[in-house]
Formats: structure tokens, sequence, C-alpha cells
């Protein structure tokens, strides 16, 4: 990997750090990702009037990377409805890597050397050290009583929205119903989030390159992609959805920008290098959402976040000796 490819795959994980720190100043999720998919479909929609068509190849692919992503965010919804947020999200987004690197060398053949790959499980072992460490955290003491105070506008925001994705940087379990004990079928759902991830990682890999276009295939794939959760809102909120949105509207859009933006570095960075190391580095969002709920948030970062990120760093630079 280039220092350019690698600058660009962490300008990525902060800007998805910075998106997700729009949507959770939103309480109901339900309406913070409708508004960031119609986001994503509007700018999807304005790229695609500039962007060349992605080549006939290209099209299974993103087609098949559209529903993974749908998948991706029904299974994301669904750890965090059962379980916590610190539990859920680092398992789910910390595992992903490791099977990005076992799919790209079975269906891709695509082989890191000893560098890459030394630096690939380095940054790994820090994003699951973080994921391991959050199984054996206790609930806070004050958790109940904050769960208690806000219960009627969460449980209606339940009801709404399905379920609720907390925020990317919590060290509290905000919103959690796991407990100090990870549920079973929490875990179940976060991993199978995780192989989603790592899925349309990979199938995105394939279909970028064979696209002849990053900036035509970025945009369909947001174009298709982003139009789920809205129509899963319009089904629900019927004709009270605009007055819902308008609130929050500039925010939830501001995101939904940003989450092109986002994955578009990415998609860039993985027809230039290897898969697994991209998405190695793009899970170093975890990190940067840490920093910036506690730059912005006044959440803690810990001890556990500070070795991930010693971590992270190291294997960037062996990523880096790699090439």
């Amino acid at each position: 990997m280039t220092p350019i490819v690698v600058a660009a795959v962490l300008l990525a994980a902060l800007t998805h750090a910075s998106w997700n720190a729009l949507a959770h100043g939103i309480r109901d999720q339900l309406l913070a990702f409708t508004l960031v998919g119609g986001g994503g479909s509007l700018c999807g929609a304005v790229l695609a009037c500039f962007a060349p068509l992605p080549a006939a190849g290209a099209w299974p692919p993103l087609l098949v990377s559209a529903l993974l992503h749908v998948v991706y965010q029904l299974l994301l919804m669904r750890s965090f409805q059962m379980g916590e947020f610190g539990q859920m999200y680092p398992i789910a987004r910390g595992t992903a890597p490791l099977v990005v690197t076992v799919l790209a060398a079975v269906f891709v053949h695509e082989l890191p050397d000893a560098w890459q790959l030394a630096g690939v499980l380095l940054a790994s072992a820090g994003l699951v050290g973080v994921a391991l460490w959050g199984l054996r955290r206790k609930k806070p003491a004050g958790h109940a009583d904050a769960g208690a105070a806000g219960a009627t506008e969460a449980d209606t925001s339940a009801e709404s929205a399905g379920a609720a994705e907390p925020d990317t940087f919590a060290e509290s379990d905000e919103g959690g119903r796991g407990g100090g004990t990870p549920q079973w079928p929490a875990l179940a759902a976060a991993v199978g989030t995780g192989l989603a991830i790592a899925s349309y990682t990979v199938v995105d890999g394939i279909g970028v390159r064979a696209s002849g276009t990053s900036l035509g295939y970025i945009a369909w794939l947001m174009l298709l992609e982003g139009l789920a959760i809205p129509l899963w809102a319009l089904a629900r909120w019927r004709g009270a959805l605009v007055a819902a949105l308008r609130p929050i509207a500039l925010r939830g859009l501001l995101g939904g920008v940003l989450s092109v933006a986002a994955y578009g570095l990415v998609l860039w960075a993985q027809t230039r290098a290897p898969l697994a190391p991209v998405a190695a580095l793009r899970e170093s969002s975890i990190i940067a959402g840490a920093a910036i709920g506690a730059l912005f948030f006044k959440e803690r970062f810990g001890w556990p976040r500070t070795a991930a990120s010693v971590l992270m760093v190291g294997g960037i630079a062996l990523m880096l000796h790699g090439t």
C-alpha cells in the first residue's frame, strides 16, 4: 500500500466516524438512517448523471453488494436491539478484516505478502482486543435509572424504528439490552454483521475493479442501497414522515453525503491496493469514533482503546513496509 492509499482509507475511517457523530445526536435512529440513506441515494443520483456508467461486468456484483448492504443494516440494527453497543459494534467491525483476508485469498486469489499479512493481523488484534474487552465490562451503576428515565421516548422510538442503532462512540451501553453478560443471539447477529461487512467488501472489490469507474460504481451502489431504509420508514410513518424528518433534515442529509464520501474513498483504494489491508485500515473507524466521542461527547477513551491504537499504528507501519 502506498502512503496516499493509506491516507485515503484513514480519511474514510474518520469521515465514517463523523457521519456517525451526526447520527448520534438524532434520538430516533430510523429517522436518522432514513435521512442518511436518502442523502446517500440523492448523492448517488447526482453523481450518476455525470459519472460514466459502470461496465457490464460490474453490474452483477454491484446488485449483490446492494443487497448485502441491506442485510448488513438489518443485522446491525438487530444486534444493537438485543445487546450492548459497546459489545456488539467492535465485534461486528473488528472481525471483518480477518474474514476479508480469507475471502480475498479464496475468491480473488489475492494473497498479501508477509509484511501486509503481519500488518493486518496486528491491526486486527487491536480491534478484536477492544471487542473482547467489551465483553467483560459490567453494566454502569446508573444504567437502570437512565433507562427508566428515558423509557417512554425510547419505547416510542423502538416501536417506530423496529430497531435502533446506537451511537458509534459510546463507552456506556446506552440503549443496550445485554447488561454485563453478552446475549448469544445478539453476539450471533454481531458476528453475522461482520460476515456481511466482509462479504460486501470483497464483492465490491471485484465489482469496482471491473467497473472501469470508481465514481460510477459508488454512484449506483449508493443510489440503490440507500432506498431500503427510507422505504421502510415511509411504510411505518406514512403521512407523518415528512413532518418528523423536517427538524433533523440538515444533519441527516449531511450524514448521507459524508457516508458516500467515506465509502467512495474505500472503493477507490480497493482499485489500488489489496482488499485485506484496506479492510483493516477502514475499521480504524472504531478508534476514530472513540476519539471523537472523547473530544466532543466527553466520553472516556480508556486504556484498551489506547492499546488498540498503538497496535493499529504498528499494523499500518508493517503494511507500508510491504509496499
